[in-house]
């Protein structure tokens, strides 16, 4: 099997395809970067510039299925500018994708979208499956909605369509695990707003399995990639100062001084999803790291 991945060098990237040689299945990427465009044993990279819809359509011989990662990182402050560059990177690199395969002659039978949970209403109660078609009205809902819709037109090419609607991913070095325990190593950690907001994350193990679960079995349809248990913001950032050994004193942050220091960006730690993972685990999917507990104990 051959997969072509684009985002190949990003946090889940990575580890998708250290999984994928793992395993034996051949892998192309697409990059932005010359400097980054390598070719070893079932490893090789490919140039594309979706801004300026340029493309290496060779990228495409012999590929069974696309992981499609690309799309500028949220985890940056949301001017103007850059939230512009959220939504078309997204919406400009799954374009050339499409109009790259209708052109050429291919034999891909499956396209797996990133997506995001942040699709989903903010709501402290509500428990949110695949089913639910409600759709958050703010940036980041929009945003997400625009990148299935791209994905959802390739399905007029002859192949299977999934979606995976990722949580907080939780990886040792990157992400949001690191700054999270930053503040708390310095004894300065403190839960946010009101701290009962839910957090629906994932492993970084996790994902990368639950990508090539998607892929080998062909499945489709939209999947959630969440953690069975979710918690709340408190608990989270309780479990993160226990495994550290570090004491929390200081009283919640605002939620109006976040939003003064993030802006708009603070949807991201003030928002609630409480999202189940029970479609993906009824395939047959099992999680490694259930709990934030076995989680944290792999990764602090």
């Amino acid at each position: 099997m051959r997969v072509l991945i684009t985002g190949a060098t990003g946090l889940i990237g990575k580890e998708i395809v250290k999984r994928c040689l793992d395993k034996k299945i051949s892998v192309h990427y697409l990059t932005t970067s010359q400097s980054k465009i390598q070719e070893k044993e079932n490893y090789k990279g490919f140039f594309w510039d979706p801004k300026k819809g340029e493309i290496d359509s060779s990228c495409l011989q012999n590929v069974d299925a696309i992981i499609h990662l690309a799309g500028a990182t949220i985890s940056k402050r949301w001017t103007k500018q850059y939230k512009t560059e959220i939504l078309e990177s997204r919406i400009l690199s799954g374009n050339i994708l499409f109009n790259t395969i209708q052109k050429n002659a291919h034999q891909i039978k499956h396209f797996i979208s990133a997506s995001g949970v942040n699709i989903y209403p903010n709501d402290f109660n509500e428990i949110y499956n695949e089913s639910n078609d409600k759709i958050d009205t703010t940036f980041l809902g929009n945003v997400v909605s625009s990148w299935e819709e791209v994905a959802d037109k390739f399905a007029v090419l002859d192949m299977k369509v999934s979606k995976i609607r990722t949580g907080m991913v939780l990886d040792k070095n990157e992400g949001a695990l690191p700054e999270i325990s930053k503040p708390i190593k310095l004894g300065l950690g403190a839960p946010l707003a009101s701290g009962k907001q839910w957090q629906s994350w994932i492993h970084i193990q996790d994902i990368a399995r639950l990508y090539l679960f998607v892929v080998e079995k062909q499945l489709e349809g939209v999947f959630n990639a969440v953690a069975p248990n979710p918690v709340t913001n408190k608990e989270f950032t309780n479990l993160v100062a226990k495994k550290l050994n570090k004491t929390l004193w200081l009283p919640n942050v605002p939620a109006f001084a976040l939003k003064i220091v993030l802006g708009e960006m603070s949807t991201l730690v003030i928002s609630s999803q409480n999202v189940s993972s029970q479609k993906i685990e009824n395939k047959g999917f099992q999680f490694k790291y259930p709990d934030l507990e076995s989680s944290l104990e792999s990764l602090l």
